[in-house]
């Protein structure tokens, strides 16, 4: 009888991923209503008690899953997640908005992506190129982690549409814009020739990946939505194949990207702007919750993997980083958190639209979640360094020579440090509606309180919420001429 057990590991991550993602479903509303918890940290949490450090059911590494894979299953979510933002925005976003979009890639992005650098620098005592490449990989905000904390919920709801939009719409966005950040670092360490590392940055990365991405993303985009219309006019796609056309065109765009070496992230969002242009694919699946599964199913079984491969051992130092310990690490996220965004964003608060008051800015600099995509940029880092190409090694090599060169140090330090700020910002970024939910009620004269948790319905507090749920345009009230 006992020799038909077969508990492999595949069999093993079937049995708990499903677990863990039925008791969410079935406990979801009041999760995310009552006590204003987002899936990730739960997710994370129940990966870490799966991993290697606590019950052993789930080791990737011991069961071949190496770097290269890890990869790929976040370049797939990731880029998923950037199609659906593209889709998800109001129609026609950008012609109303790209002020506000652009402070957020431009400054805002900018700053955050020097002063982690400089953090990173003095605290764990690295080259200039290696803490430019840490400061490139934390500093856009991700896509996968924003959308959970900003999916609908009560507490979403008390929050101003148009702060909900122009954070998904920069978090879909900086994954992409990211790249020409990442690659100043990895080139200076993989070229000694100046004019070199400057010829192909500009050619490569700034006109091939990130230029070339978006403008190929547009035209996919727009040329799918003409296919579908065409197909639907004349009923040739049955609703089930309508539904899922998206998801089918999302991972096409990142196989396109992929393939052409171009950037991935960019041609899978410009492809859903492009698609969703004119409002109609939203306003056809609008009533659908086809998107929201998706969407749970991927993003929760990533956290629920990212909590198995923690690197928890590599957090403390060892001869090829030997000042990357757990205080210099908790200081760093300390830092990164206090400062990475938010006196970015506060002090640039009058210039963007869509910023109007100071609790508006604290707001908008806070939920700057690092999570999947820091993962996958500093995947692309490793490979970049170790093979010359985006592909890393199955694993770093354990022979390290000597002296340490600082591509070395790179590709052992980056690693551990982008993971525990990936769990601490997921910790923190998910677990902030709740905090916010009890500073708001003790806050409150205690006449006005309304009980402590899933009762609250009012708008925040010194936000500016006008008439349709926080945007004074007309874009969000549903109908196909102001979607």
């Amino acid at each position: 009888m006992w020799d038909q057990l077969e508990p492999s590991t595949p069999h093993v991550t079937y049995l708990t991923f499903s677990f863990f993602l039925i008791i969410y479903a079935l406990f979801s509303q009041f999760i995310r209503n009552k006590l204003h918890i987002s899936e990730p940290p739960l997710a994370v949490a129940f990966g870490i008690l799966l991993g290697p450090h606590v019950f052993n059911l789930i080791s990737p590494s011991r069961r071949g899953m190496n770097d290269e894979m890890m990869q790929e299953i976040t370049r797939v979510i990731v880029g998923i997640q950037c199609f659906v933002v593209g889709i998800e925005l109001p129609k026609h976003y950008f012609k109303r908005h790209w002020k506000s979009v652009l402070w957020f890639l431009g400054p805002v992005m900018t700053f955050s992506w020097a002063i982690t650098s400089l953090f990173a620098g003095l605290i764990f005592k690295t080259g200039l190129a290696t803490a430019l490449i840490i400061g490139a990989c934390l500093s856009p905000t991700d896509p996968v982690l924003a959308a959970s904390v900003l999916a609908e919920s009560r507490f979403s709801a008390r929050v101003p549409r148009r702060l909900k939009h122009l954070l998904s719409a920069e978090s879909a966005c900086n994954d992409g814009v990211s790249f020409p950040f990442l690659y100043i670092g990895i080139m200076a360490l993989k070229y000694s020739n100046a004019g070199e590392a400057a010829k192909n940055y500009f050619l490569i990365t700034i006109l091939w990946q990130c230029t070339f991405g978006i403008v190929l993303g547009l035209i996919i985009g727009r040329c799918a939505n003409k296919l579908l219309r065409f197909s639907d006019n004349r009923i040739y796609i049955s609703q089930p194949s309508f539904v899922v056309f998206y998801l089918l065109l999302a991972i096409l765009c990142v196989g396109v990207g992929s393939i052409l070496g171009s950037d991935d992230f960019l041609v899978a969002f410009g492809a859903g702007v492009g698609f969703a242009h004119d409002g109609w694919f939203s306003k056809k699946t609008k009533s659908l919750p086809f998107p929201t599964i998706i969407d749970m199913i991927l993003n929760s079984s990533m956290f629920v993997f990212f909590g198995t491969i923690i690197p928890f051992s590599e957090f403390v130092p060892r001869k090829v980083t030997p000042n990357c310990g757990v205080w210099q690490l908790f200081l760093f996220l300390f830092l990164v958190i206090l400062f990475r965004r938010i006196p970015i964003v506060l002090a640039l608060k009058r210039f963007i639209p869509d910023v109007r008051t100071f609790r508006e800015a604290l707001f908008c600099g806070h939920f700057g979640p690092m999570g999947v995509g820091a993962l996958f940029l500093a995947m692309e880092m490793r490979g970049e360094l170790e093979t010359g190409k985006a592909i890393p090694k199955p694993s770093p090599d354990r022979e390290i020579t000597y002296p340490i060169s600082e591509k070395q140090q790179a590709i052992y330090l980056v690693w551990p440090v982008i993971c525990f700020v990936v769990l601490g910002s997921t910790m923190i970024h998910g677990l902030s509606t709740l905090g916010i939910s009890i500073a708001g009620h003790f806050v409150r004269p205690k006449g006005e309180r309304a009980p402590l948790l899933g009762q609250e319905t009012d708008a925040l507090d010194a936000m500016v919420h006008d008439e349709g749920g926080g945007e004074s345009e007309p874009e969000i009230s549903g109908t196909e001429d102001e979607m």
